[in-house]
């Protein structure tokens, strides 16, 4: 009987597959986010709701139709340029590449928008507070829920079939939490 050698060390290199399948997950939720809060500012001018962020209707459309753009733009570039829409999880170091890869990509957009946004008005102040609030959600639960998506793959069939949907169901969830 032949033993294999098992080796003791994972071999780690850039994973293009996982990275934009992350890359894809930040964007798609971070243009679902902004789309929400551009509609937000549309009901406040038209008066749905109580003003809060605008002072006058005409900023409040202004503001709705530049975010509203801008998230139609995000919501377009993994669509047209990554193209892919699967987590690729299967192995433990796919689980850890893809851990990684989130948590770099939300440091980076943290650090993004801590810095470039000028908080002078409200709505720039919301949307810095939403792009922290999907970073810090990349942080924490998107980790956690590719670690227990990678635990329940082989117990449940749906988990391999929809494991993208459930991360960018829950990245777009938990960011909700931390606005």
């Amino acid at each position: 009987m032949q033993y294999q050698k098992i080796p003791n060390e994972l071999n780690f290199r850039f994973e293009s597959k996982n990275f934009l399948s992350i890359f894809g997950l930040y964007l798609f939720s971070l243009g679902a986010v902004l789309s929400g809060y551009s509609l937000y500012l549309l009901l406040e001018s038209v008066g749905r709701t109580e003003r809060v962020i605008i002072s006058w209707t005409g900023q409040g459309l202004f503001w709705f139709l530049i975010l509203f753009l801008i998230s139609i733009f995000i919501l377009f570039i993994p669509v047209e340029f990554l193209n892919v829409f699967r987590v690729y999880n299967s192995s433990f170091k796919d689980l850890i590449i893809n851990i990684i890869y989130s948590i770099f990509i939300s440091l980076f957009f943290l650090i993004l928008f801590q810095y470039t946004i000028n908080l002078e008005t409200l709505i720039l102040n919301d949307i810095s507070s939403i792009g922290k609030a999907v970073s810090f959600s990349g942080f924490i639960s998107v980790p956690i829920i590719l670690f227990l998506l990678h635990s329940l793959r082989n117990t449940l069939e749906l988990v391999e079939r929809f494991s993208y949907s459930f991360v960018l169901l829950t990245w777009i969830l938990s960011s909700q939490l931390f606005i």
